[in-house]
């Protein structure tokens, strides 16, 4: 089996756009959508008439579970209120209760578990872990214990926009395919910390079954990332058109 994997997505139509044509050529069995989705200052409406239309195995972030809420989440992380903010405006009653279907977690096949953070939690890195130094690629324990009781051979997760691979026991994947929209941010949970991809590339991976186990392919796609960044300064957020123009936070 073959699938393509796309997360955080963020209502970057340009950036979605151009990964599924990559995906085209590819041929992939699947292409399946690990959240985060519609929230932020860029086209959340066409974003979500695009993936409606695809119907694609797709969970629940915690930007859907925000966005619902009408940016009640507790956070003093303004751009991220207003993320959320700006996609429930901007998006319909019917867009929104296509999100409030979404589960919060996925058994693709038997082989196959996503979850957008962690198995028990939307807003916790699976891969990465944060303290008042910063984000870092989290120890082999602290992944395997948010790992355990999930036996399937391979666990999508997203979250972090930051892609990575790592090896579990008995030949488990934990992929990160890293964000479609969105190549850096800033946040202040648990701690303030950035996150950077050092480009604006949109991304995603592919995972191909083979005998044993996966193969990954983490890919970076070229799209024309300078209209989702006019459109973020024109929506009222320099941050994201900066996020979007240079993948620095």
């Amino acid at each position: 089996m073959k699938i393509a994997v796309l997360s955080d997505i963020h209502g970057n139509i340009w950036a979605l756009e151009a990964v599924l044509a990559d995906i085209k050529k590819q041929g992939v069995d699947l292409i399946v959508n690990a959240g985060d989705i519609l929230s932020g200052c860029l086209e959340p409406a066409a974003t979500a008439d695009v993936l409606i239309s695809l119907n694609l195995p797709t969970i629940a972030g915690n930007h859907e579970r925000q966005l619902l809420a009408r940016c009640h989440h507790v956070t003093t992380a303004d751009e991220q209120k207003n993320a959320d903010q700006f996609a429930f405006d901007h998006t319909t009653s019917t867009h929104q209760t296509w999100l409030s279907l979404l589960p919060p977690t996925l058994e693709i096949t038997t082989d196959i578990f996503m979850c957008h953070g962690t198995p028990s939690s939307d807003h916790t890195y699976f891969l990465e872990e944060v303290d008042e130094h910063g984000s870092r690629l989290a120890s082999a324990n602290r992944i395997a214990f948010f790992a355990e009781g999930i036996q399937h051979s391979l666990i999508i997760c997203g979250h972090s926009h930051k892609p990575r691979t790592h090896a579990l026991s008995n030949e488990r994947l934990v992929v990160n395919p890293g964000s479609v929209g969105l190549q850096a941010y800033d946040d202040d949970h648990p701690y303030y910390h950035t996150i950077e991809n050092g480009s604006p590339h949109a991304r995603y991976a592919i995972c191909e079954q083979n005998k044993n186990s996966w193969d990954i392919q983490h890919r970076c796609v070229t799209y024309a990332h300078e209209k989702a960044a006019a459109t973020a300064k024109r929506n009222g957020s320099e941050s994201w058109a900066r996020w979007i123009t240079t993948g620095r936070a």
